[in-house]
């Protein structure tokens, strides 16, 4: 069943992609607003599927690369649709629905009787869901510094983009950028030291020296610096969008969702 409701919410995610972009097309902001509510119902759909896989009588472990993966897709998506209130940023739909229908995508490709046995929850679980949940966010706050790149750019030169895929305006994709920021840093944290108080119940030390745990906080030590420029250092939006824009390529190398048994 949970199988069935990940493939449902990858077809709403993908439809709202492709009327994202034909309303793009036809410049039409009924077309638009149906993007937006088909990406809110793909939204619930993956709750949902997210309530069944864990009520199961095996669901997968909490480290199960596949399943954050679709958890990140799902927080990103869930962040977005909640920004729109106070931002207009309803023509990303046509950016966002496919990263979500990528993540939902991927975890509807594990069949039912693959299901690992089940991992003890806590620790383990929080740090998982909030590493996901903190990452995602810094993601979309990259994907919105790198669009205030592209419309700054595009407004310094005057030289309009298409005009059938015109960018949120600067101030909207600033603030998005913010608000996903200090958000993303505060759940990373969280998630870097339950992860530590995982480490310590199983090893009986928070550290222990792997590359895993050293890449880990190299990263969250850039995110922190990235953090204290932007908001105690008053840094100036382009270059905080430079910022946001680039450093989730080198925060790959600190993968925050392995277990201490993989590290």
């Amino acid at each position: 069943m949970t199988v069935q409701i990940l493939q449902w919410t990858a077809a709403v995610y993908l439809a709202a992609g492709l009327v994202a972009g034909l309303g793009l097309g036809l410049e039409t902001r009924r077309i638009e607003r149906a993007s937006v509510l088909l990406l809110a119902v793909g939204a619930i759909l993956h709750l949902v599927s997210f309530v069944l896989l864990h009520t199961a009588e095996n669901p997968p472990p909490v480290t199960n690369l596949r399943e954050a993966f679709s958890f990140m897709a799902w927080v990103g998506t869930v962040a977005y649709l909640l920004l729109l209130k106070r931002s207009r940023l309803s023509r990303l739909v046509v950016l966002v629905a496919p990263a979500a229908f990528l993540g939902a995508f991927l975890a509807a490709l594990r069949p039912p009787s693959a299901l690992p046995t089940q991992e003890p929850t806590g620790w383990p679980h929080a740090h998982v869901l909030l590493s996901s949940a903190g990452l995602s966010l810094l993601g979309l706050a990259g994907f919105a510094g790198l669009m205030f790149l592209i419309e700054h750019t595009r407004l310094k030169s005057k030289k309009p983009l298409a005009r059938r895929f015109p960018l949120p305006s600067l101030e909207a994709l600033d603030r998005v950028n913010a608000v996903s920021l200090a958000v993303g840093f505060l759940l990373l944290t969280l998630g870097v030291i339950t992860g530590m108080i995982w480490l310590q119940t199983t090893k009986g030390s928070p550290w222990s020296g792997t590359a895993h745990e050293i890449w880990s906080l190299v990263a969250w030590l850039i995110y922190a610096v990235l953090v204290f420029a932007r908001f105690a250092a008053k840094q100036p939006s382009r270059q905080s969008a430079i910022s946001s824009s680039t450093r989730n390529g080198f925060s790959k190398k600190g993968n925050f969702l392995a277990s201490p048994s993989e590290t």
